[in-house]
């Protein structure tokens, strides 16, 4: 079978999805939102006579769902990307979509809008040859990724697939494996007195660097963990503490906020009780420490097998496509690629070649963009039959 992948229409298709300012207003407060490239990206979904439903968990915040029916005896799959951005102060080419060099320039064009138009053209390819799959193919634009993910969580409730593609920017890797994250807080409790009444006096600051001094073995220790074959080990940073009220007063309370990455296999419970085995030492040695913690942000961690069927399709593809095999990678942030792997899809990643993702100057490869759309074309082929 012949796929013809027209580039022309990536490339333009990409350059008008650069120029919609579509900022994740969570990020920047006038941040233009997803309501206007999810038009965009409906409009042209119909145009390829796609079934297009739109998803909106809260105002002007929407995602945008392709459906290009199978015959309803194949797997199916999701194409998924995201089409929210990070502001863009400092940049002189933001909305541009200026050409140099077989790149394209502009917010959004690795980080990853570029990835979108990579989607919206395989789809394209596979009408265009009249392909019959056997399951359905999704194509879901997201909202919110920079952010909270409200898109993804939303598209997750109302589609359920087999498979999916992620196509976060991978330098044309083939991506198994991310870390998670667990945001936690820490507090410390002391009791306010005048600063010249020691008797009387707990400093929670105080009390807070000993926790902090704990808290600095834990990471040396993290790190020197065995690692995971594809993202390392885990590790851990204070981010923010606050605690006090005034020069003259001790400290009732100090407040930390921790942000531990974790690795595959590992869980919030276990995060917690190393956390919590540090404020039981303290507390042991000085019945005066006194402190609590609690998660309130947890995102896991993902990983799929190298024999998944997704994962053989995909790098079949890639290798039909480029020549030779990927590389198996995994990376260190965080993408929605958990979020559904956490509702039972099978799922892997494969993004362009680029750089400047959420940077001043942002670029992206459009031949690897061509070159994905092909990728995606014969993966969903391969997978979907």
């Amino acid at each position: 079978m012949q796929l013809t992948i027209d580039r022309e229409y990536l490339i333009k298709t990409l350059s008008d999805l650069i120029r919609i300012n579509s900022i994740n207003p969570q990020l920047v407060p006038e941040g233009a939102g997803e309501a206007e490239i999810a038009a965009y990206i409906a409009g042209a979904l119909r145009r390829l006579n796609l079934e297009v439903m739109t998803h909106e968990p809260e105002p002007g915040r929407v995602s945008v769902v392709g459906k290009l029916k199978g015959k309803g005896r194949g797997r199916s799959l999701m194409l998924n990307g995201h089409v929210d951005t990070v502001g863009v102060a400092g940049m002189r080419e933001a909305f541009a979509a200026a050409i140099r060099n077989g790149r394209m320039y502009g917010r959004g064009t690795y980080d990853m809008k570029g990835s979108i138009a990579a989607c919206m053209t395989a789809v394209k390819a596979l009408v265009d040859a009249n392909v019959s799959l056997g399951g359905d193919l999704l194509l879901a634009a997201v909202a919110d990724e920079e952010y909270f993910s409200l898109g993804a969580v939303e598209v997750i409730k109302h589609h359920r697939v087999d498979g999916a593609i992620v196509t976060e920017a991978t330098e044309m890797n083939l991506c198994r494996a991310h870390k998670g994250f667990i945001w936690l807080g820490v507090e410390t409790l002391g009791r306010a007195a005048h600063g010249s009444r020691f008797d009387e006096g707990i400093d929670a600051n105080m009390r807070m660097g000993r926790f902090l001094a704990e808290l600095d073995k834990l990471e040396k220790e993290l790190r020197s963990r065995s690692t995971h074959p594809l993202v390392g080990p885990p590790s851990l940073h204070a981010a923010l503490i606050n605690g006090g009220a005034g020069l003259s007063t001790y400290a009732a309370s100090c407040k930390l906020k921790i942000e531990r990455r974790t690795i595959p296999g590992e869980t919030e419970a276990q995060v917690v009780s190393e956390i919590k085995a540090i404020i039981d030492r303290l507390s042991a040695a000085d019945p005066t420490f006194k402190a609590t913690v609690s998660a309130f942000c947890t995102r896991d961690p993902f990983e799929v097998a190298a024999d998944a069927a997704i994962a053989r399709a995909v790098e079949q593809a890639a290798t039909n496509v480029r020549g030779t095999p990927p590389q198996h990678i995994g990376q260190t942030y965080w993408m929605d690629s958990a979020l559904l792997a956490n509702a039972g899809v099978e799922t892997v990643v494969i993004g362009p070649i680029g750089a400047g993702a959420h940077a001043d100057e942002e670029w992206v490869d459009l031949q690897s963009l061509v070159d994905l759309a092909e990728i995606l074309a014969q993966a969903a082929i391969a997978y979907c039959r």
